[in-house]
């Protein structure tokens, strides 16, 4: 189905019979049309010009090429998506997510499954300052953090941290890590970090419930991928 989408991106908008298309990729002209139909139910733009010299067309402008999406970007537009709910525009926006892990390479898919399960979500996340790439990629790049950090009152550390999950809250992003000099679990919120650094150290795996995360009240919940 894939290889039948550019095809007819290719020659857009000319049409390509069935019978073409069925020599072209041969198999039969009935699996092209059970093809065609699968395709036009997921909502890829096709139609069926009739006449002697007709057959499927494809609507190029509402159609992209194939595009690699990495796990970030994947998670990226599952957080914007997040402010969709209750709004018109919800549906859509499942629909361009799961757009976008159907053309993720499987391991790419998988990864993007996993970073989501380590984003934890209290009500609408409050907008902030610019985070440091070294931040962003933190849970990505599984590495060891070196962090300046300043707690509520005002006391200034520093602290290796192991990155487990971000949360988001209407108070801002936090990083969720096991912290070495408290040797447990705690939220970093990104506003009072004011030095890090990524060491070469790579960070262990270690397992993060929602239950694990402390929050004052509302109901934390995990992000997810729709698949």
């Amino acid at each position: 189905m894939y290889a039948i989408v550019e095809e007819l991106r290719a020659v857009a908008p000319r049409p390509r019979s069935a019978s073409w298309l069925a020599g072209r990729f041969e198999v039969s002209r009935r699996t092209i049309e059970r093809d065609i139909g699968a395709l036009q139910q997921a909502g890829v733009p096709l139609w069926a010009e009739p006449g002697r010299t007709g057959g499927y067309c494809l609507d190029r402008a509402r159609t992209l090429p194939p595009v690699n999406f990495s796990p970030g970007e994947a998670v990226a537009v599952a957080v914007a998506l997040g402010g969709l709910a209750g709004t018109p525009f919800a549906g859509s926006g499942s629909a361009a997510l799961r757009k976008i892990l159907a053309a993720m390479r499987d391991d790419d898919a998988a990864a993007a499954h996993d970073l989501a399960a380590r984003v934890h979500l209290l009500g609408a996340p409050a907008e902030g300052p610019p985070i440091p790439a070294v931040l962003a990629d933190a849970i990505s790049a599984r590495r060891v953090l070196r962090l300046r950090y300043t707690d509520r009152e005002g006391a200034e550390t520093m602290r290796d941290v192991e990155p487990l999950g971000f949360v988001g809250s209407s108070a801002g992003w936090y990083l969720l890590a096991w912290c070495r000099l408290r040797d447990g679990i705690r939220a970093f919120r990104f506003d009072r970090v004011d030095q890090v650094s990524a060491t070469s150290e790579r960070a262990p795996r270690r397992a993060v419930r929602p239950e694990d995360v402390q929050v004052p009240d509302g109901d934390l919940r995990t992000l997810t991928l729709l698949g």
